[in-house]
């Protein structure tokens, strides 16, 4: 789940421990948040402020930042707190100091805060078990040890991590009664106190303990025990209209390029991951932790209690320490506290150095994009710590964009043995994934090394060298990947997608392992236990959990639990036999007659004069399957009066040039569809409802296939003569298009980028959303055309120059064009925005 993400599996935990400090709370009173949307940097913090901006600025822009907030707190003084982007970017509503953020898993920190108080007062211990204030609580425990509540808030219960109700993926919003009773169907993964698994349930049930005792909800008790004396107005377990009335709007998104508006709605588990609140509210409430507690009413907890929540509870070698709710670890040896936290769309770092007196926190509205505050957090400090050293104030040198053949050239597999890594080139960027899972992450340039930089991790180097790469002090060397064989037949049935469209599980196989990524970023080898149960990996989310899956009567999963959670089975739905098909929203033959009456976009530029070469001329070995011309299309009716494809002569001459490479290999080169005619864009266009016009181009724009520089293409076995097996279908119009979707089969993706990696050496460039969609390097030297295909060959066997017969190509005769009595148009898959339903409209360049 994403309350809390893992920030890379090479940086260091974070710890801390607290100092004695003195408390300022008239510098505290003196903040009106109400006048002051921001704060302007204290006049000794104008340097570091300067410095900030345009680091911050640059972060947001390099990894899509819609907005982020940032308050940094200096012995207990907030002395400079900004926002900035935009809280809606739609509206242009400026982010700021006040702007409402969720806070995913840092919410913890206040409940542990809350259960803390209970034991101060000697109404809560510790070490007594948890069953003592829940005795409704049993989950299935077969160790024989008992939960305690230090057990619970160092994350080592032995939970799973997610309830199966009221779960981060469950948008069902149940109580917190609901979601810690639904954990009594669940066995314990650990015996207590034996292991470090990180548990959101878990502090749901500390939360519950709380509500229990105190016998009001658990929002508003921790509002009035916790969040009140702090001084934290705008801050709540509850969505508050006050406080939701500035909530910024978040983004998610997903390796194959996916995005859409993160989900709001609220979680069973509240007291892991629900909190509102602002980084004001944050930096006072780090200016309280500095403090050692005090607050201006006076203490939230004791100096002593403090300490204990910052100590270790149990040794985790190589992984994160925990304290009682804090993490625990170091900045450049001095020691650090604190928490960070992602939910849907949002990602926050809040960390303190109680030694310097020093403590930031920065938010962000785009999902996981904890790598990117926890590297401005820790900078922030950085630089602060320099200033009072009397240090040059630097920020590190900024990365840049791996050079395309650069990129090309050194992407591939690399060894040593069971040790592997896979480097990626895909719409502009060189992605790197170990084989055994983790997140994927981009690589950029830094001087002679490539750097792991953006939204997931950040300082990871890797050395380029002759047919390796080196890590550290590994090298790495560079291995054919041989043809994958297809996966076990038993797994057929398993191989597909669950759960929801706000969080999505892909099960698919992978270098003959089955596979999930989970919550959008994680990938997990899965171990096969049995036929149905397979186990996720111990270094992982899921940590020692399982897969179980259920099937139908045909073999077929219909659902997989993991963890608490039952994810069912999405159908792929508007496929039938192989077609894409959708229904249009007027007919066709009146749609065609408008399109023909219409005018293309005028165009002046000095353009290349169009040369169409019909691809089966340059090599008949060339297949045809033009389906446009029949009605095997998502249209169901036919478009085009003939089957033939044609192209500018450079990019025709390029595709053949790619068949004969790809004969040795076995396969030849299948065409859907080459050269289009301007008003066959507008047909789409037209045809297509509102809500679905994100697939389809723009005929005010144009399309490269007007231009005659795009082709829609796949593979055929030269053995066979029959199509080669891809993820998704032609003109399917969902996310197993894209040309990065995760899915299906090792052998169905190694196809695809067979196919891409054979076109982009010939000079094409793969659309991001269509993996059979590619585009020829010059497109932009030639003009928008609207001939027919009689035309195109008319001119040719005249030998006319086409730009002649329409005066620029500009206007078409109806008169001169097929007409069809047939046809009931539904959509159009898209050149313009390739994104699934949810997504942001993206237009074709």
């Amino acid at each position: 789940m994403a309350l809390f993400r893992r920030k890379s599996r090479v940086r260091i935990a974070k710890a801390g421990i607290c100092l004695t400090i003195i408390f300022l709370s008239a510098l505290l009173l003196a903040i009106d948040s109400s006048s002051t949307p921001n704060i302007a940097p204290r006049q000794d913090y104008a340097d570091i402020a300067s410095l900030l901006r345009p680091f911050i600025e640059q972060q947001m822009a390099e990894k899509h930042l819609p907005a982020l907030s940032i308050a940094i707190v200096d012995d207990q003084q907030i002395v400079w707190a900004e926002g900035f982007g935009f809280a809606d970017p739609k509206k242009k509503i400026p982010a700021t100091a006040e702007t409402t953020y969720r806070i995913g898993s840092v919410s913890k920190l206040f409940t542990d805060i809350g259960i803390m108080q209970l034991v101060e007062r000697g109404e809560a211990n510790l070490d007594a078990p948890v069953s003592t204030y829940l005795p409704d609580f049993h989950p299935r425990n077969p160790f024989g040890k008992p939960i305690t509540l230090r057990e619970l808030m160092s994350h080592q219960s032995g939970l799973l991590r997610e309830p199966p109700v009221g779960n981060y993926f469950d948008p069902t919003e149940p109580s917190l009664a609901q979601t810690v009773s639904s954990l009594n169907e669940t066995d314990l993964v650990y015996p207590p106190q034996s292991h470090v698994k990180y548990s959101n349930a878990a502090i749901g049930v500390v939360g519950y303990v709380l509500e229990k005792k105190s016998s009001e909800p658990f929002a508003t008790y921790l509002k009035r025990a916790v969040l009140d004396p702090v001084g934290l107005q705008h801050s709540s377990f509850a969505p508050e209209p006050a406080i939701t009335a500035n909530l910024a709007k978040a983004e998610m998104w997903s390796y194959d390029g996916k995005t859409f508006e993160a989900p709001t709605f609220q979680l069973g588990m509240s007291p892991a991951g629900s909190m509102y609140s602002t980084v004001i509210d944050l930096g006072r409430f780090v200016s309280v932790l500095l403090a050692h507690g005090k607050t201006q009413n006076g203490q939230i907890l004791k100096p002593a209690t403090l300490d204990e929540m910052w100590t270790p509870q149990l040794p985790n070698s190589g992984g994160r320490v925990f304290g009682l709710g804090f993490i625990l670890g170091d900045l450049d040896k001095h020691r650090m506290i604190g928490h960070g936290g992602a939910i849907y769309g949002f990602a926050t770092s809040l960390d303190l150095l109680p030694e310097d007196k020093l403590g930031v926190a920065a938010v962000t509205t785009r999902d996981c994009a904890n790598a990117v505050t926890n590297r401005i957090v820790e900078e922030a400090l950085r630089l602060v710590r320099a200033h009072r050293e009397g240090k040059p104030l630097a920020l590190p040198p900024p990365t840049t964009p791996v050079p395309p053949e650069l990129a090309r050239n050194i992407a591939g597999h690399y060894q040593k043995g069971t040790d592997a890594l896979d480097l990626k080139y895909l719409n502009g960027k060189l992605t790197a994934l170990r084989g055994s899972g983790g997140e994927q992450v981009e690589l950029r340039q830094l001087n002679n090394d490539l750097i792991v930089d953006d939204l997931l991790s950040y300082g990871t180097k890797i050395t380029p060298l002759e047919n390796a790469i080196q890590i550290r002090t590994e090298t790495l060397g560079r291995v054919r990947v041989p043809k994958p064989a297809p996966p076990p037949a038993e797994w057929k049935g398993l191989i597909g997608e669950y759960g929801w469209d706000h969080d999505t599980l892909y099960i698919f196989e992978k270098d003959g392992h089955l596979t999930a990524l989970i919550e959008w970023i994680e990938y997990d080898p899965l171990s096969e236990v049995s036929k149905d149960v397979f186990k996720f990996p111990t270094d992982g989310l899921y940590d020692g959990e399982q897969a179980i899956f259920t099937r139908d009567s045909h073999g077929e999963a219909t659902q997989v639990r993991v963890s608490g959670v039952r994810f069912k089975r999405r159908p792929i739905g508007d496929v039938a036999d192989g077609i894409f098909r959708i229904l249009p929203v007027k007919n066709i033959s009146e749609l065609r007659k408008e399109a023909l009456a219409a005018d293309p976009p005028a165009e002046n530029d000095d353009f290349r004069k169009p040369d169409l070469v019909e691809l089966t001329s340059l090599d008949p070995s060339i297949k045809l399957d033009i389906r446009y011309a029949s009605q095997n299309n998502f249209l169901g009716t036919p478009i085009y009066s003939q089957a033939r494809a044609f192209l500018q002569r450079p990019a025709a001459e390029a595709v053949a040039r790619v068949n004969r490479k790809l004969k040795p290999l076995g396969y030849g080169l299948l065409i859907h569809d080459a050269y289009r005619p301007w008003y066959v864009t507008k047909i789409f266009w037209d045809a297509t409802p509102d809500d679905k016009k994100i697939f389809v181009a723009d005929p005010r724009e144009g399309s490269r296939h007007n231009r005659g520089c795009a082709i829609d293409l796949s593979l055929y076995d030269l053995t066979t003569g029959q199509p080669v097996d891809m993820v998704g279908v032609y003109d399917e119009m969902s996310e197993r298009s894209y040309s990065g979707y995760p899915g299906g089969t090792s052998i169905q993706r190694w196809h695809r980028e067979l196919l891409r990696q054979a076109m982009e050496q010939e000079g094409f460039e793969v659309y991001e959303f269509e993996w059979w969609h590619f585009d020829y390097k010059d497109w932009r030297k030639y003009p928008i055309l609207n001939l027919t295909f009689d035309q195109v060959l008319k001119a040719r066997q005249t030998q006319v120059n086409p730009a002649g017969i329409s005066q620029g190509l500009k206007y078409v005769s109806a008169k001169t064009v097929l007409e069809f009595d047939r046809g009931q148009l539904p959509e159009f898959r898209v050149h313009k925005l390739c994104k699934v339903p949810m997504g942001a409209r993206r237009s074709e360049q």
